[in-house]
């Protein structure tokens, strides 16, 4: 069964981090670009960061950029979304995504999707 499972959110405290892990099973994620995206309530899912097959970085979100970073293991077929300096309107479910070999902004390219994880930055 292909499937994408996240895992590493929670609650935090402004100005903490979390790292995100994106697990693949029933297939290989060598050939992939994964995505990250997050919806928070009542707003559209917008894309975070993205990492291609080559380990090429694209950030979709630029309140990010500097805060968030994104990396692969292919042997682990995870990818892992480390997130720093976390703000309050980090608050999100956050999903990852796959599209064959490179990252795109539009999220209807994306197929198989996870099931998020919930991100919750408060005092």
């Amino acid at each position: 069964q292909v499937q994408l499972v996240e895992s590493g959110g929670g609650l935090v405290q402004p100005g903490g981090s979390l790292r995100l892990s994106c697990a693949a099973s029933g297939f290989t994620l060598d050939y992939y670009a994964i995505g990250w995206f997050r919806q928070a309530p009542g707003k559209e899912r917008e894309g975070v960061l993205c990492i291609d097959r080559y380990a090429g970085r694209t950030y979709y979100a630029d309140s990010v950029k500097d805060r968030f970073t994104i990396s692969r293991d292919n042997a682990k077929n995870t990818v892992y979304l480390q997130m720093n300096s976390l703000k309050p309107e980090d608050t999100a479910v956050y999903y990852c995504a796959t599209r064959y070999t490179a990252c795109f902004s539009r999220k209807y390219e994306y197929n198989p999707w996870g099931q998020g994880t919930q991100v919750t930055v408060s005092s």
